[in-house]
């Protein structure tokens, strides 16, 4: 752990850690053009290998020679061809505009416990419906970061935060709550969270361990409709509690 904590934070995390937005890189960009392209070629070759096994079925059914197969094969395959070019206008050239456009649209910002506001994680996102999302820091359980093949050949990687609710499978809702996607920096994020929440309650673990929960004096922030109601409830339950040990 000690390494952990000791580990210097690039240059990109000094606006993090002062609550500005960042963005995801543009590689991530690439990533997704890539895995995008890489379908559609997945896809042509599945569309072509069932050609391919149909004719063989139909020749071996009529018991008719090999030119009867290749007769159907490039038969066929203009027609086919013509078709998936057609698809690909419909989803995948309409995809490979999308995807900087959306990319474009994501925002992230973590802000530290010595922020004006509540600390917490804040990712916008969407083009159409556009979604924005707070994750309060004492709320989260569990913090991973993420880097698959594709994201390695890219370097990216991904932050994944995990609270209460989401890695409790409540509501049928699993997996982690929310992703800070497509960051070259994503481990100094990390390690910067993990040191934030560190101040909130220590030891605090990663992977799939499970903080214990400890109640803690919640700020009273105006602006924060979650702390008022707790705060409220908390009140209600020390006055049925005084109720309770005078009626005893």
């Amino acid at each position: 752990m000690g390494s952990e904590e000791g580990r210097i934070i690039k240059p990109p995390m000094e606006d993090v850690t002062k609550g500005k937005v960042f963005k995801p890189d543009t590689r991530f960009c690439y990533k997704e053009w890539f895995t995008a392209t890489v379908v559609a070629i997945f896809v042509w070759m599945l569309t072509v290998g069932v050609l391919i096994l149909g004719a063989w079925i139909y020749m071996m059914d009529q018991d008719a020679p090999w030119s009867t197969f290749f007769t159907i094969f490039f038969d066929v395959l203009p027609i086919l061809s013509f078709w998936y070019a057609l698809s690909l206008v419909v989803w995948w050239l309409p995809a490979m505009i999308g995807i900087p456009l959306y990319i474009r649209s994501i925002e992230y910002s973590v802000i530290s416990k010595s922020g004006m506001v509540m600390p917490e994680i804040y990712v916008k996102k969407g083009l159409i419906n556009v979604t924005r999302k707070h994750v309060p820091f004492r709320t989260i359980t569990n913090i991973s970061s993420r880097a698959g093949p594709i994201d390695r050949l890219f370097g990216i990687g991904t932050v994944e935060i995990q609270t209460a609710g989401y890695s409790g499978g409540a509501g049928g809702q699993t997996g982690p709550e929310e992703k800070l996607e497509g960051i070259t920096f994503y481990e100094e994020v990390r390690d910067f969270i993990l040191q934030e929440l560190r101040k909130f309650r220590d030891p605090y673990v990663t992977g799939t361990e499970v903080v214990l929960p400890r109640e803690e004096p919640v700020p009273r922030l105006s602006d924060s409709l979650d702390d008022e109601m707790l705060i409220t409830l908390r009140e209600i339950r020390d006055v049925l509690e005084r109720i309770e040990n005078k009626l005893d």
